[in-house]
């Protein structure tokens, strides 16, 4: 096997030439700036509602979710955990709320 002395590239690229591509390439002459490709339009958010999280037992969780499959079973195809929750808190009385829950 032939030993390499490292003058492989030397041999190929002459020093002029890889000034001229370096200055003509990446630091010389103006171009036009490059924008990202099709930036898309920023939409605007929603304000008829906020994304929160809440925490729930798990039990209550499952509670939810067996509830949601029956109503989905029931008929209701865009019953959702959210709209369950929206639902219960039109239906509930706060003047008969026990003190301690």
């Amino acid at each position: 096997m032939k030993k390499r002395d490292g003058t492989g590239v030397d041999e190929v690229f002459d020093d002029d030439e890889v000034s001229a591509v370096l200055r003509d390439t990446f630091y010389g002459g103006k171009t036009a700036k490059r924008g990202r490709g099709n930036a898309k339009k920023v939409k605007k958010k929603p304000d008829h509602y906020d994304v929160i999280c809440i925490s729930l037992y798990k039990e209550d969780l499952a509670q939810l979710d067996e509830m949601v499959t029956k109503l989905k079973k029931r008929g209701h195809r865009k019953i959702s955990r959210s709209a369950l929750i929206r639902f219960a808190l039109d239906q509930v009385d706060i003047r008969d709320f026990p003190r301690a829950y």
